[in-house]
């Protein structure tokens, strides 16, 4: 036998489809910028500059988005907002993922009334227009950047927790969780060492799908006047002031507003190939 044969058979890589890969390339890009913003922003963002008010896109190599009906730079501008929209998302997602799956645990270990209160709960929060709650909270307690993060981290958590407790539910079910509580391990040990490491995959998988909604939330809530307040910026603040210069000067409000239509397209294309990749029942 030779020793060619022995070979074990190459391992088939995954099928990445085109659409996929440049929303993958654009992810990777928004990130980077949002890493280093510090390093690549041509100006600071605040700076203005009466005298290049209103400059067109592409007009002058010191401003290639234009400028702002403060003379200041769009480019410069946009690299802060994605950074400070992105720490947003980022933030609420996190808080929610956290949330909702310890709900979701602790309704599947306590069972009872406790399950019966964790599931009002969610079914409260989703029959709730989250946009209203959040405009009336924002509208009473002010606008803080802690708080706007807090408050959207609130947003999509009875999803996490229903899909953790059905899946804690389905495992503890299957065996494996018993035997190991029967070994000693405590509750905690269980869920955290063992139970979450199996519904993690469905897990990064929703948080994929509600991050591109927390991203237009706060775009909303910024362009009503009630998310990021100046001299801090946000996509959504961006589009916001940039309305009021639609037939003027559109770049101001276009600039943002592209980059947010194709980082949540970008989120969800990704998302749902995910989904469709790590679903065993997809075939």
């Amino acid at each position: 036998m030779s020793a060619t044969a022995t070979l074990p058979p190459a391992r088939r890589l995954p099928q990445i489809p085109w659409y996929v890969t440049l929303g993958m390339g654009w992810i990777v890009l928004v990130l980077a910028v949002a890493l280093l913003a510090d390093l690549i922003t041509p100006f600071v963002y605040t700076a203005m500059d009466l005298q290049y008010r209103l400059v067109p896109p592409f007009q002058t190599w010191a401003h290639p988005l234009g400028t702002d009906e403060l003379g200041r730079d769009v480019l410069s501008r946009l690299i802060v907002s994605i950074r400070v929209s992105l720490l947003i998302a980022f933030g609420a997602t996190l808080i929610s993922a956290i949330l909702g799956t310890t709900l979701g645990f602790l309704a599947a270990h306590f069972r009872g009334i406790v399950e019966q209160a964790v599931l009002m709960l969610a079914d409260f929060q989703a029959a709730l227009p989250f946009l209203i709650l959040a405009l009336s909270v924002l509208a009473f307690f002010g606008n803080s950047l802690p708080l706007l993060i807090g408050l959207m981290g609130l947003y999509g958590w009875e999803r996490y927790a229903r899909i953790a407790r059905g899946l804690a539910i389905s495992a503890s079910a299957q065996g494996y969780a018993t035997a190991i509580t029967q070994l000693g391990a405590t509750p905690q040990r269980v869920y955290l060492r063992h139970i979450l490491p199996n519904i993690a995959s469905t897990l990064i998988v929703s948080m994929t799908l509600i991050f591109p909604e927390v991203i237009l939330l706060e775009s909303g809530l910024s362009f009503l006047g009630l998310g990021v307040q100046p001299p801090m910026t946000s996509l959504g603040n961006m589009v916001g002031y940039g309305r009021e210069y639609i037939t003027r000067a559109a770049w101001i409000m276009l600039c943002p507003a592209t980059v947010i239509v194709l980082t949540t397209l970008a989120v969800s294309l990704v998302g749902d190939w995910l989904r469709d990749r790590l679903d065993p029942t997809l075939g």
